[in-house]
């Protein structure tokens, strides 16, 4: 390292040059939530031409070499040269950051995006870029590579509609990964047009066929949120049907759509200008602050309070509740880059008392509904408390014991979460291997016995009174639903092995169930892990001391092609257990860091997995009947 160090050591880097140089800043990463976000920003771009009134349709296509088209029929991005700069529109808008029509109120009323720097990032990081604009009755072409300009705009033709095209490959230099993921896209913008109702949203992948034709869907929803909690909670059983607020007051528009279905968990989603604000914010703070005080007031107004029951907190008035929030406003200030939370002081007091006013005028048409809807979140009353206690009771119980922790807990010897990993084992055979086998330094062991509950068909109180259940919350040491606490996290991997069959599976699915309701958080920040035990020991006869494991069906045969070895010319072992495995073997296969396979649970479509857990868990036998007809045919080597 030099020791010379003056003015010529310090970069000035501008507009393109620091989008390339770091890239971070801008996307939030370089992995394949990155590459994403380039797609969103220019579709952001399209959706804010369709608030502004000027788009009905949009398509975005993956094509076969990984690159991105996006299409709309807007009015088509200006193609006319800029008097203070010389530039072209297109040129403007694409090579310059904090340039674009989303700063002078007046084209945009509200916007998303990356405040008039979205398309000019999208074109430093492509290896090119190609926009194509239809605007006063030309088709105008201007190309970019890298985010330099190849040339001025060229018009290649003529046209009698209005729109604009954006093509772009993003740079293999910039990003780990180029593909896009077709289910992650098809999630947003199935969002897009729910919160966005009479736009025309098409997906189209060419790098996959479905019979004949590319893979492909059309996402449209005239009721907008309305159809937007009417898709979350068609796997459950609403007790009445949807309120509808919209309003518009101060540049801010607001709709709020709500349903209670005889579920307990709550799904509430909050957005401002269609960006999910998955850390909530002042929007969601007014929205639950005013339907405490509205359910409380009806309460008391139509005497429904008992000795026990005085008063609703807010937590007994959202079980059940499913509710989409979606805000429009002109300046929105967001809490930190990632843009999650909402931070606009004064926009809590306005959605307070407008969800106040609409929902009393609602309850006061409606009186039958606002008796069941309070009915409920009595139930939820009288159920908290009753949690309440069960928690206290086992704190009391926990304080006279010398640990705290579940009999059956193997702990390591580590303390640090980051170091540290837990595995819940099926069965206590399986759980002595897992004992006798583990690094007993960072790997905690906690043996599981019989089928856990099934959390989906009950409440809290039954899920922390339930002796299979509480060990894992104990061992975990987070606590659940309200009262998680991340910081308490004991260790960083929860890693959930059970037998490769039916059984393993749904002991699988079961625990995935309970962390997904009652721990999210562990879910959302990758803490969850699925262990995968081989299926098959594989010994050549000619070399008994070579042992290869296989994982699957599939690549027990492909080692055996390779290998060209035949059913005479090796002994096989299937495993039918983990039981079956010594703490040797357990250890090479299934638990040493450097050798094992370990899946981490991720979620990329939250409405989709609430979707699923509610279909395949829940008490409503038709949507899990057809939900088993329609994706029966997918099942491959299905172990009965």
């Amino acid at each position: 390292m030099s020791d010379n160090y003056d003015s010529s050591n310090i970069q000035v880097l501008e507009g393109i040059d620091h989008v390339r140089k770091r890239p971070g800043m801008y996307i939030g990463s370089t992995s394949v939530d990155g590459l994403h976000h380039l797609v969103y920003e220019i579709v952001d771009n399209s959706v804010d031409e369709a608030l502004a009134g000027y788009c009905n349709t949009i398509s975005v296509t993956i094509n076969e070499d990984d690159s991105i088209e996006i299409s709309d029929n807007g009015r088509g991005i200006p193609v006319d040269i800029h008097k203070d700069t010389g530039l072209s529109g297109v040129e403007l808008v694409f090579t310059k950051l904090n340039a674009g029509g989303k700063f002078d109120n007046d084209t945009y009323k509200v916007s998303g995006g990356l405040h008039g720097v979205g398309a000019s990032v999208v074109n430093a990081l492509s290896e090119e870029c190609r926009v194509t604009v239809m605007r006063n009755k030309k088709v105008t072409v201007q190309t970019f590579k890298k985010g330099v300009t190849q040339g001025p705009p060229e018009i290649i033709g003529d046209c009698t509609t209005t729109g604009t095209t954006v093509w772009f490959k993003p740079d293999p230099t910039i990003f780990a990964v180029t593909s896009p993921t077709y289910e992650t896209l098809s999630h947003r913008l199935r969002e897009l047009s729910f919160l966005n109702k009479g736009i025309r949203i098409h997906l189209c992948d060419k790098r996959e066929m479905i019979g004949e034709e590319f893979k492909k869907v059309e996402f449209y929803y005239e009721g907008g949120i309305v159809s937007f909690v009417q898709f979350l909670n068609k796997a459950k059983k609403p007790i009445h049907d949807i309120i509808y607020m919209q309003t518009e007051k101060d540049d801010m528009y607001l709709e709020i759509a709500m349903e209670y279905s005889d579920s307990y968990i709550e799904n509430v989603y909050s957005f401002v200008n269609n960006i999910n604000t998955h850390e909530g914010g002042t929007h969601l703070a007014g929205f639950r602050s005013a339907i405490t005080k509205t359910i409380n007031t009806f309460f008391v107004k139509m005497k429904m309070q008992t000795k026990t029951c005085e008063k609703l907190e807010g937590e007994d008035v959202r079980e059940g509740l499913t509710a989409i929030v979606s805000l429009k406003i002109k300046n929105p200030q967001f809490e930190g880059q990632t843009k999650t939370k909402l931070g606009n002081s004064e926009v809590k007091g306005i959605v307070d008392s407008i969800v106040q006013d609409e929902l009393s005028s609602y309850f006061e048409q409606n009186p039958n509904i606002a008796k069941i809807i309070i009915n409920k979140t009595i139930q939820a009353y009288e159920a908290r408390c009753a949690a309440k206690r069960a928690r206290e009771a086992t704190r009391r119980k926990s304080a006279m014991e010398s640990l705290g922790l579940p009999g059956k807990l193997a702990d390591c010897a580590d303390r640090d979460p980051t170091n540290t990993e837990i595995y819940l084992v099926e069965g206590d055979s399986a759980g002595g291997s897992a004992k006798q086998g583990r690094d007993r330094k960072f790997q905690a062991i906690l043996s599981l016995w019989g089928k856990m509950l099934n959390v989906e068909k009950k409440g809290e109180l039954k899920v922390i009174d339930n002796e299979k259940l509480f060990p894992i919350i104990q061992a975990i040491g987070t606590g659940v639903s309200d009262n998680f606490d991340y910081a308490k996290l004991r260790y960083g991997k929860v890693i959930i092995m059970a037998d490769a069959d039916v059984d393993g599976s749904h002991i699988r699915t079961l625990l995935l169930t309970f962390f997904y309701r009652y721990m999210k958080p562990l879910v959302e920040n990758g803490n969850i892990y699925i262990a995968m035990p081989p299926l098959y020991k594989i010994v050549p006869k000619s070399k008994p001391k070579e042992v290869y494991y296989a994982f699957s069906d599939v690549e027990k045969e492909a080692y055996m092609k390779e290998n060209n070895l035949d059913n005479d010319g090796v002994n096989i072992q299937r495993y039918k257990g983990l039981g079956e495995m010594n703490p040797e073997q357990l250890w090479e296969t299934t638990m040493n860091p450097a050798t094992r396979n370990i899946v981490k649970i991720t979620l990329n479509d939250e409405y989709t997995a609430d979707e699923v857990i509610t279909i395949l868990m829940g008490s409503e036998v038709e949507p899990r009947r057809e939900f088993i007809e329609k994706n029966a045919t997918y099942v491959k080597n299905l172990d009965v």
